[in-house]
């Protein structure tokens, strides 16, 4: 067994909707059942593997399937939420494509390399450890996985169908797209200012701004060194806390120091952690923290110092370590608890009670191993956000809205959270910003409390769920002038458009990006860019073969047409129904209340409506079309060409727009952009634009070098008409010959190259159309060849050539350009020269630079 190939495909893809590994699994002579004992000694090394076939089937399956459950078993067994896998076999013999969920990208790549290494241990009868591999699988989720506040945040999200996507291998997050997107970064918002940030952290001022606004607080003051600790100390007479004065999770927090000695103690354990050092009275109590979001209380909890309770015959760090073994309690905050830290400081609070490490305390004696409760050192938390007093909520949100943090978490001592904190004397100790939320989402003790969601709810108005409109363009011929022109019309509505193609990514009509944009990555720079309202994306095979689509669901999803020649035999895809499986990925992803626009003409295409979760709106030329008709018929919606005027009609409706009011059309007689036109019609009324901006768009839009590069460019050349076009396979070339069929001509040239990388059928068909319909056919070598030996394409080109009936001059160029000049040279008032264009952009740089020159 070999895998030669693996992939993470990070957004729903032609599996699932699933993010998912897949691999290329070569299998020769390597069947389950013709390797005896080998599923035996599987399961004996990984006995939860379950299993490797549906029931009923008796026939033997290649060890592909065998790694496919391993794969996905270990990520079960270690915690990972995932269920779905598949092993299916490719055109080549013994050679399977293995797919196999996965929740963290790193840990789905991490359990592919320990199926292997199992398998082949079963194979070979060697060892396998299981135990250490579920460990480095656990261990990796963790490092890998959203912490628990921002997990939380993010599932909120989730629930209210907001999109994500992580920013960065940390907590940092992006929530909906464009312009309405939000940013967070554990319990911090993109609104959350850096100003109150340093306010909290500086604990002196923020005690003077507490004070100010009349928040109940211990007086204490900085202190320089540790004697002036103590003078601090004696000043305030009577029990104090010494603690960092910008610390955070209570690292180097002494509280309740009462003598000389530990004061000088205490002071060196806080300068570890800081140079700048607070004394403050200490408040006796419990240690509460409340959590403000937004205007409100919206969770409390009662924090108690990391202890154990003696049995009079363990030792301190012997029930220390009864306590760590419970398996809630974890080394992170991947579990609800965390274990007690047995360090110096914890010696240090044993020593103050009269303990040591050794000691042995009597039966039902507490001993705490910490004075401060923070979690992440040990600590437990009990909710008690029923039980706060309104006047003791209503000073914690004066207390946030006082330091101008959106989400705060302010920390309590008092007695008991049923009363103020004036009638029993408590006060408020320090403000947090980026609060930790596992305490109030899985406390030790009581009912978790959704504060993600109120997270969420203050983020985003109900109702909103951070979403722009999202249109996607598939197909084979078509998508690149489809999109430029849907973009237009949602311009002309006012809306700032980010848009994806062949050509480049654009925001806002300007060109941030340049080359074949048409894959995830580029879409993606578009759904995280601030200054986009819609977001129409060109969405070619290759990017969803290769990583799956950059978002989750669209509003509109067109595909023009399905064709032959597109990449045929990449990748597996080898006929156009497989090519149909990977066009229709966007149709599949369609939201409930969303529409797939589909060509009805093609059977490939139509077909796709039966896989949209929303509505499907047809179009085509022909009304008469059976699809059209019985779509039609039900009163659903379509578009076709009636006479001299594209028309949009649902039921009884019906909307005409003429033809001669669409300039990309010629007044109808280019059928290719009649269909272009149509498909950006029906996307304009999926999403619900006027019809007279729809109208406005489609008069204003001009499919020149400009606006449309390298789409049926027109230029005069010395009496001679020109088009440039980036037809590059035998459909867009026979729709290039059927538009210029039309128009009159002495004498047709055509200049053509052929791309390496489509078949050699594909190759020969090109020229076998364009001998048809053109007098002189000049070939060129393209620049980059894409894997084809020298002179390799242009042998085939001849070959079409060949085959055509129509007396042709043939000749051969070395150099686009120089092809290009060589026709243009030849060229005569009443000509006409198509030039089928490679380097689009210096291309039609040259052309241009040619005809200013004539």
């Amino acid at each position: 067994m070999e895998v030669s190939r693996i992939r993470a495909l990070r957004g729903p893809n032609l599996w699932s909707r699933r993010t998912v590994i897949e691999a290329i699994v070569t299998c020769r002579e390597c069947l389950i059942g013709d390797m005896p004992d080998f599923e035996a000694r599987l399961r004996a090394r990984f006995p939860e593997i379950g299993s490797l076939k549906p029931a009923g089937h008796e026939e033997s399956i290649p060890m592909a399937h065998a790694l496919e459950f391993a794969a996905l078993g270990l990520q079960v067994q270690a915690g990972c939420p995932v269920t779905f896998s598949r092993t299916a076999a490719t055109t080549e013999a013994d050679v399977f494509q293995v797919v196999v969920e996965y929740s963290e990208e790193q840990v789905g790549r991490l359990a592919f390399e320990l199926a292997q290494t199992l398998c082949f241990a079963a194979a070979n009868d060697t060892p396998f450890d299981l135990a250490d591999a579920l460990a480095r699988l656990r261990e990796l989720d963790e490092d890998e996985r959203l912490g628990p506040s921002t997990g939380a945040i993010v599932q909120a999200a989730v629930t209210r169908g907001i999109p994500y996507r992580r920013m960065t291998s940390g907590s940092m997050v992006q929530l909906g797209w464009g312009s309405r997107q939000r940013r967070i970064q554990a319990a911090e918002t993109d609104h959350t200012s850096a100003i109150s940030e340093a306010i909290a952290q500086d604990k002196e001022l923020t005690k003077i701004l507490l004070d100010a606004a009349g928040v109940p607080i211990p007086h204490g003051r900085p202190v320089s060194d540790a004697e002036d600790a103590w003078v601090a100390a004696c000043e305030i007479g009577g029990p104090v806390v010494i603690k960092p004065q910008d610390g955070n999770q209570g690292k180097g927090v002494a509280v309740n120091i009462e003598t000389h000695e530990r004061v000088l103690a205490a002071y060196a354990a806080s300068a570890e952690v800081s140079s700048e050092i607070m004394v403050e009275r200490y408040i006796p109590g419990y240690d509460f923290r409340l959590l403000v979001v937004g205007n409100h209380l919206v969770a409390a909890a009662r924090r108690d110092p990391p202890q154990v309770i003696g049995d009079g015959v363990h030792t301190v760090r012997e029930l220390v370590e009864q306590v760590n073994s419970d398996p809630l309690r974890g080394e992170g905050h991947s579990t609800s608890l965390t274990k007690i830290h047995f360090d110096d400081i914890a010696l240090a609070t044993l020593a103050k009670q009269g303990h040591a490490a050794d000691s042995v305390p009597m039966k039902g004696a507490r001993v705490m191993l910490r004075n401060n409760a923070n979690l992440s050192t040990g600590g437990s938390a009990t909710d008690v956000t029923d039980d706060v007093h309104p006047e003791l909520a209503a000073r914690a949100v004066a207390a946030a809205q006082m330091i101008g943090l959106d989400i705060c978490g302010v920390d309590v001592v008092c007695d008991s959270v049923h009363m103020s904190l004036e009638e029993q004397g408590g006060a408020v100790i320090e403000v947090n910003a980026a609060p930790g939320l596992r305490m109030h989402i899985s406390p030790s003790f009581g009912k978790g409390r959704a504060v993600g969601e109120a997270i969420i709810a203050s983020m985003f108005a109900e109702g909103e769920d951070g979403r722009i409109p999202v249109v996607a363009v598939a197909g084979t011929n078509g998508k690149t002038t489809t999109v430029r022109l849907i973009s237009h019309l949602l311009g002309e509505k006012g809306l700032r458009v980010g848009m994806t193609n062949s050509d480049g990514v654009y925001i806002q009509g300007r060109r941030i990006d340049t080359g074949d944009c048409s894959g995830p990555k580029s879409a993606r720079t578009v759904l995280r860019h601030p200054d986009v309202d819609a977001a129409v994306l060109e969405t070619a095979r290759g990017g969803v073969l290769r990583e799956g689509l950059a978002f989750d669901r669209c509003n509109v999803a067109v595909v023009t047409n399905i064709g032959m020649g597109d990449h045929l035999g990449l990748s597996y895809i080898s006929t156009v129904e497989d090519l149909a499986v990977v066009k229709r990925v966007i149709v599949e992803n369609v939201a409930p209340g969303g529409v797939a626009v589909l060509n009805a003409a093609d059977p490939i295409v139509a077909k796709m409506a039966d896989a949209c979760p929303g509505s499907v709106t047809f179009f085509t030329s022909d009304r008469h079309h059976p699809v059209m008709a019985t779509h039609h018929a039900r009163g659903l919606r379509v578009v076709y060409v009636d006479g001299d005027a594209i028309v949009a009609a649902e039921g009884s409706f019906e909307h005409r727009i003429a033809l001669a009011q669409i300039p990309l059309t010629r007044n109808g007689s280019i059928g290719f952009q009649v269909e272009n036109a149509m498909a950006a019609i029906a996307a304009g009324w999926a999403l619900g634009l006027d019809w007279k901006i729809i109208h406005a768009g489609l008069a204003s839009f001009v499919s020149d070098a400009a606006t449309v590069p390298g789409r049926f460019n027109l230029f005069d050349y010395n009496g001679a008409t020109l088009i440039a076009d980036y037809g590059h396979n035998p459909d867009a070339i026979q729709a290039l010959v059927k538009a210029v069929e039309h128009m009159p001509a002495k004498r047709r040239v055509v200049v053509i190259s052929g791309a390496g990388d489509r078949r050699n059928e594909d190759i020969r068909q090109q020229t076998q159309i364009l001998g048809e319909a053109f007098d002189t056919v000049i070939l060129y070598q393209d620049q980059c060849q894409r894997g084809r030996a020298d002179g390799e394409v242009l042998a085939l080109l001849q070959q079409g050539l060949e085959q055509a009936s129509r007396a042709t001059t043939i000749e051969e160029i070395r150099g686009e350009f120089l092809a290009i000049d060589t026709a243009l040279a030849r060229l005569e008032p009443g000509d006409l020269c198509l030039i089928l264009i490679d380097e689009v952009d210096a291309a039609l740089a040259h052309i241009a630079k040619r005809v200013a020159e004539d």
